[in-house]
């Protein structure tokens, strides 16, 4: 794949689709939480539940689409042995702000200085 298809495959894949599946598998999680909570209401007050029931399993229905995703997209990467790396480029960020706490290299400079 060509350098620049890659960065951008990696930067899709880095800044869209991985944040997009953890947010759908955190409402899954809270939709099997909620779930759990509108049960174990509805059984306090003698009912069957069946409310809470189907919330607990559209929420680990979803938890199991989202898991199945990030591992589909896994077995793409590796198959065409694309790299997206975990860690996000901040090497420009210390030059850009004026150094660690916003002192230069030297030590020296405006800003927050650290505690050690």
């Amino acid at each position: 794949m060509l350098p620049a298809g890659q960065t951008i495959l990696q930067r899709f894949i880095q800044l869209i689709l991985d944040p997009a599946v953890k947010v759908i598998f955190t409402a899954g999680l809270f939709l099997f939480f909620w779930g759990i909570i509108e049960f174990l209401w509805e059984l306090k007050d003698g009912k069957a539940g069946e409310a809470g029931k189907q919330h607990m399993l559209w929420g680990m229905v979803g938890m199991l689409i989202m898991v199945s995703f990030g591992a589909i997209i896994q077995l793409i990467m590796n198959t065409f042995g694309i790299d997206v790396g975990t860690a996000t480029d901040v090497s420009r960020l210390n030059n850009a702000s004026g150094g660690f706490f916003g002192t230069n290299n030297n030590g020296a400079g405006g800003g927050v200085q650290p505690l050690w």
